[in-house]
């Protein structure tokens, strides 16, 4: 048992213990409502078995391809049928940064054998582990992935095998090998800590350490918040089963420094902060990728060690994540600075696991939401997106088959009871069959919009999926061991949570910080708490899952519901009004037209309403206008005939005040996204440069291109088929730093106008090009302002002849339909005339108006805060 705040709970599960009595009571008093869902939702026994059985096959499929095809490589390719050996494939970047001649999969994966009861794997993969296994290879690997997946795995393997070697029955002569390896690469990770901050760097040699002639490595500056705070379990159950204290301190150095640098008006941390100095590099705050881990750790290091300091910090943070960053059922991204400005309009997948944490911490409500939030995309894409729109679109459409969702699914079915969520495992199970089963196993995909694959099986699939999704359709007597007597590391190693008992901490670890207060919802965070009393009741899960069963329009049922029309008579402005009125920020949800017709027959009932709403619309009179400019393409063959409208940037050289713009050849950067080094420097001097959105920020993508010497850029959006048409122009905001060193012209092309210039650029591989504002474009005379004339009318007195130069206004027939009206309908109609100005404002340029984050797609990439679209002039 353990204290969280001033709740009892369950050694790693935090549920609130309470009296029977008031258990039972309240069990009659829902009992009606569970046995309704419970009847729609109920998986039997013999359903269960056979969705397990089915994951059992599943794990068989991917481990036994990855023994078969791919050991001792690190990973398997299961589009090629052979492994994966660092350096012997095309580089992938820091992907590979995990991969370091150690056989990867089958260490990440020993555990995961105890947990589906396949003994007799498990002992063979311990020895071949420890036969074939090399930790002093002079390879260049991440810190932190190589601390949750090697590591943890060598430890998670070594707490089963002292389970069972304890039990009598196996293992009998096993000798703490595994542990001995596990120390030896521990010491191989220490040399990364060592920096004037604590925070250790993002990489290590294994043989060589940091910073020595043969590291290759020691010139990094900057890590992640999660690489440098996720090392606390796994260091300290090092420190505490081997007895050398080092581990467990220089992971708590590090959680220190994290804590000490957060924001403190906000109790927020950025994602990626300077190991050297301490100040941090990128601010944006969030719980998905670079943070993610770092919040769960905090947490389950109060859960492992008993230490209270974790838990009031994470608390902290906590109080500052519900407020600021959780929107239900949205997660999103914010400036730690400045919280209540979101940075950009797209999560990722990683957030995933969020849910699962807010269970652990007791707070089902807002789990459930996200939860259900993250369900209804898997189902409108098959799986979750690497990155998805706050409108639930695609994003980035990568699936390298992460476990987070499955692992919050797991949580919440155990918090709940619902076997609603049984039904969601299920339907995972389902689609990796459907979607991502090859012949050698199970590969990542590439887009879910159009499901093909990338020769890619990452360990965590192993390691993570398998065990949650067998957990989830398990019962604890079909286990083969206690599953409460551990807790589940980030990459679902199992540590012994005794730990905290059995062991005394390294030293001792106290923070100024007072406990955290949550005043505004006692009922949550205190005990009894009416969320987590009953566990067993999926009619608490089920009310709150049907607020946003069908938010992203998927799935949508009959409606049978009384239903209150409002009807919108909005001027045909060339604008959708459902579009013109999200702009504004009014959500519509479209009926369908049987729900319409049922509401049809309903207008006549007592208590239903016909609502006729009347909006007169103007232009918002602060929006900043946005500035069109083109790319004119101005050597033979094309002479200036061809002109691209681009869209311009808030940061760089300003085109407007250049009054002959910017000319020069164009040249592709290389990488094509310019989120690397740049690696055709010498070529690229002196060109434009041209480079594909995504990945990175625009401000990145521009500091690199000017340090390697382009006298420009223009930037071509990575969504294809996106134009001008189609898309109203935004200005290219920042990355929240600076950006008063980029001196270079920027601009933005769509992607069907960008295909353009490509294309004239493999057929004519020397184009020039013109940057300048749309108005100045060559071979047009500047717009001359028109010459405004005052006319008044009044009716002429009968046989009045004209004075003096007279306008003769001609009405040809079918153009005006004048109609005489009575004497005394004209004088009632004068009295209620308005002026011609207000009517006019009804027909004002709707198209400016237009939400111009969600019609572009804003990453960004570049904080994804987009200003007014390209305006037209008011009539």
């Amino acid at each position: 048992m353990k204290q969280v705040g001033n709740c009892w709970t369950a050694a790693g599960r935090g549920y609130p213990l309470v009296p029977g009595t008031m258990l039972k009571t309240l069990l009659l008093t829902l009992l009606c409502g569970w046995a309704s869902c419970h009847e729609s939702q109920h998986m039997t026994p013999e359903e269960k078995s056979v969705i397990r059985d089915q994951v059992v096959e599943m794990f068989d499929h991917a481990y036994g391809s990855y023994m078969k095809y791919a050991y001792p490589a690190d990973e398997l390719m299961p589009l090629s049928c052979r492994g994966r050996v660092r350096g012997l494939e095309p580089n992938r970047g820091d992907i590979d940064d995990s991969l370091g001649k150690f056989s990867l999969t089958l260490i990440d994966t020993l555990d995961t054998l105890v947990v589906l009861n396949k003994l007799d794997e498990f002992e063979e993969g311990v020895r071949k582990t420890l036969k074939d296994v090399r930790l002093d290879n002079d390879v260049v690997v991440s810190v932190f992935e190589t601390n949750i997946r090697v590591l943890g795995g060598l430890l998670g393997a070594h707490v089963m095998a002292d389970m069972l070697r304890q039990r009598g029955d196996r293992m009998q002569w096993y000798q703490d090998e595994l542990l001995h390896m596990a120390k030896e690469l521990g010491h191989r990770l220490l040399p990364a800590f060592n920096t004037t901050s604590g925070l250790p760097y993002p990489r290590v040699n294994l043989k060589h350490g940091v910073v020595s002639p043969l590291s290759r490595t020691g010139t990094e500056s900057d890590t992640c918040t999660a690489c440098a705070g996720t090392m606390i379990l796994e260091f300290a159950a090092l420190s505490r089963l081997s007895g050398e204290t080092v581990f467990e301190e220089h992971a708590r150095k590090a959680l220190d420094v994290l804590w000490e640098k957060r924001q403190r008006g906000s109790d927020l941390v950025g994602t990626v902060i300077n190991i050297h100095s301490g100040d941090w590099v990128r601010r944006d705050s969030g719980v998905g990728a670079g943070i993610d881990s770092y919040y769960e750790y905090l947490m389950k290091a109060y859960i492992l060690l008993g230490d209270s300091v974790f838990l009031e910090r994470f608390n902290i943070h906590y109080s500052a994540i519900m407020k600021y960053i959780s929107q239900p059922p949205l997660l999103l991204n914010v400036h730690m600075h400045n919280p209540t400005v979101s940075v950009r309009s797209w999560m990722d997948s990683l957030l995933a696991f969020f849910p699962g944490l807010q269970v652990l911490r007791g707070d089902l409500k807002p789990a459930i939401e996200t939860h259900e939030m993250l369900y209804q995309v898997t189902k409108q894409h098959k799986f979750l997106p690497e990155a998805f729109t706050t409108e639930f679109r695609v994003h980035w459409g990568q699936h390298p088959l992460r476990p987070e969702f499955a692992e919050s699914t797991y949580y919440l079915y155990k918090a709940t009871g619902d076997p609603y969520y049984l039904r969601v495992g299920q339907s995972i199970v389902e689609k990796l069959n459907a979607y991502a089963r090859v012949p050698c196993g199970f590969a990542a995909v590439q887009d879910v919009r159009t499901g093909t694959h990338e020769d890619r099986m990452d360990s965590f699939f192993l390691a993570e999926m398998f065990k949650y999704l067998y957990l989830l359709f398990s019962e604890k007597s079909q286990l083969p061991f206690d599953i409460d007597d551990y807790i589940f590391t980030t990459e679902a190693h199992l540590l012994p949570v005794s730990l905290s008992t059995t062991v005394a901490p390294c030293r001792a670890n106290a923070t100024d910080a007072p406990p955290v207060v949550h005043e505004e919802d006692p009922f949550t965070y205190s005990c009894p708490s009416v969320q987590t009393l009953f566990p067993n009741n999926p009619s608490f899960a089920k009310t709150i899952r049907d607020g946003y069963k069908y938010l992203t329009g998927v799935g949508r049922p009959f409606n049978s519901i009384p239903v209150r029309e409002i009807e919108l008579p909005l001027h045909d402005d060339g604008m959708e009004p459902v579009e013109f009125l999200k702009s504004m920020g009014i959500s519509l949800t479209p009926m369908n037209e049987a729900a319409l017709g049922e509401a049809r027959g309903l207008k006549e009932h007592k208590g239903v309403y016909r609502v006729k709403l009347v909006a007169q619309l103007s232009q918002a009179v602060e929006e900043e206008e946005v500035v069109p400019h083109i790319v004119q393409l101005i050597s033979p063959p094309f002479l200036g005939r061809t002109v691209l409208t681009a869209g311009p940037a808030k940061f760089g050289m300003d085109l407007t005040k250049q009054e002959h713009g910017v000319k020069g050849s164009i040249m592709k950067a290389s990488p094509y996204t310019a989120c690397g080094p740049i690696e055709n420097a010498d070529q690229l001097r002196g060109h434009i440069a041209l480079a594909l959105r995504g990945d990175c920020m625009f401000a990145g993508k521009a500091r690199r291109l000017q340090e390697a010497g382009a006298t420009g850029v223009i930037f071509i959006d990575h969504r294809d088929g996106s134009n001008i048409e189609d898309s109203p122009l935004f200005q290219m905001v920042g990355d929240g730093d600076s950006t008063a060193d980029l001196t270079l012209p920027l601009v933005f092309l769509f992607s069907r106008e960008g295909a353009l210039l490509t294309t004239a650029l493999e057929e004519h591989h020397n184009v020039d090009v013109l940057l300048l504002p749309k108005e100045r474009q060559l071979g047009h005379d500047k717009p001359e302002k028109p010459l405004g004339v005052n006319i008044k009318f009044r009716l002429a007195g009968e046989g009045e002849a004209a004075e003096g130069p007279t306008l003769e206004f001609v009405l040809e027939k079918g153009e005006m339909l004048l109609e005489e009206e009575e004497e005394e309908e004209e004088e009632e109609q004068g009295e209620e005339e308005q002026p011609l100005e207000e009517e006019g404002q009804l027909v004002g340029d709707a198209e400016s108006q237009r939400n111009c984050e969600k019609a572009s797609g804003a990453d960004d990439e570049d904080t994804a805060l987009c200003d007014s679209p390209a305006g037209s002039e008011q009539p």
